[in-house]
């Protein structure tokens, strides 16, 4: 957004809304200026950096947040590093731009990659986003990229594999604090997000960070099935994190060099193919979800 769309934007709210509009509008300015440092002073770790042959994206995940669970989970450490970018329409031409991925096969749920990536680039581009959308928890289900990732293991040989998952990302599966993703209803009426909820006041800190770590461990109880179901070394990361109020902020926007915001796991591990578990088939021959709904519906529009 220019600063010329920002004071029509903000004209017109405040027509609408009256002094109303006037919060949001200076917000908007505030995450503006935050993106012009971004832009300028970037920092962070590209994962092709690493050495690998499994890459585990949790989307949205702090790295406090991981250390919390470390724990519960023996592939957790409290390693941490920082992520290339603060949102995922950010993470993803940064990771892949450049890059031969003629060997790469990328299992995903996150829909940016409808509108950033290029199918014909990878031995393999499977956005699970596009047809299992699970219309009880209003999102993708960590099981669906758990069960296409070891079926493109086993059947597609990839020298690297990488599973993007949407979970921490909201909406918190176990215990929703919104509407997640409003499948029948776009655009019908006005809904905020968690992150919206908790920065005007309508939900606690505590409650948040409680259920966006049941949300972590939700999906990471799927990562243990993964782990059981393909050989290799694995880095398990997260393309950025999340911000609950830092520096007056709250969300993933892009371009913004927060450390709170990009500091992301980095934990390496290791896994082996015990064929403990048969992947379920996910394939719909349903009508697919239009991504720009589901990105203006995760926050990214």
């Amino acid at each position: 957004m220019t600063f010329g769309d920002w004071v029509e934007e903000s004209r017109d709210r405040i027509a609408a809304d009256g002094l109303a509009g006037v919060h949001p509008s200076m917000y908007e300015l505030y995450v503006g200026m935050w993106r012009t440092l971004g832009r300028r002073y970037n920092y962070g770790r590209n994962i092709f950096d690493d050495s690998w042959d499994v890459v585990v994206i949790l989307d949205a995940c702090r790295w406090d947040l991981m250390r919390e669970v470390e724990a519960s989970y023996e592939f957790v450490d409290d390693t941490a590093d920082y992520s290339i970018a603060s949102s995922s329409g950010e993470w993803i031409p940064k990771t892949f731009d450049d890059v031969d991925t003629s060997d790469v096969a990328y299992v995903t749920a996150n829909p940016f990659s409808k509108m950033l990536l290029d199918g014909g680039d990878f031995l393999v581009l499977d956005e699970v986003w596009d047809y299992a959308v699970d219309e009880e928890i209003r999102t993708i289900p960590a099981d669906a990229v758990t069960d296409r990732g070891i079926h493109t293991y086993r059947n597609a040989d990839p020298e690297k594999l990488i599973l993007h998952y949407m979970q921490p990302h909201y909406p918190f599966v176990p215990s929703p604090m919104d509407r997640g993703l409003p499948l029948h209803d776009f655009g019908q009426s006005p809904w905020s997000d968690v992150w919206d909820r908790l920065q005007a006041g309508e939900v606690t800190y505590d409650d948040v960070w409680q259920n966006y770590r049941a949300n972590l461990e939700y999906v990471l109880d799927s990562v243990a099935i993964l782990l059981d179901n393909v050989d290799g070394e694995v880095l398990i990361t997260a393309d950025h994190g999340n911000l609950l109020g830092e520096f007056g902020l709250y969300g993933h926007p892009d371009h913004v060099p927060l450390p709170a915001l990009k500091r992301v796991p980095w934990c390496k591990t290791s896994a082996t193919d015990n064929r403990s578990h048969e992947p379920k088939e996910w394939k719909s021959s349903e009508e697919a979800h239009d991504r720009e709904d589901l990105l203006r519906d995760l926050g990214y529009r």
